[in-house]
């Protein structure tokens, strides 16, 4: 990706910032929901899991 041309179009340290920041709270927040939809699917299967033993002949 080409730079460019004259120093105000650089985005300033502070919009890099910004957006690095916000990169990462989106990025954050979406593990945190693959960690909920894992800990929900685990305890789905552990209560089928259960429900086998339990009836079980």
């Amino acid at each position: 990706m080409p730079d460019p041309a004259s120093p105000s179009e650089r985005p300033t340290t502070d919009d890099a910032e910004k957006a690095r920041l916000a990169l990462e709270k989106k990025r954050e927040r979406y593990v945190w929901y693959y960690l909920a939809y894992f800990l929900f699917g685990i305890h789905i299967v552990a209560f089928v899991m259960i429900y086998a033993v339990l009836h079980a002949k």
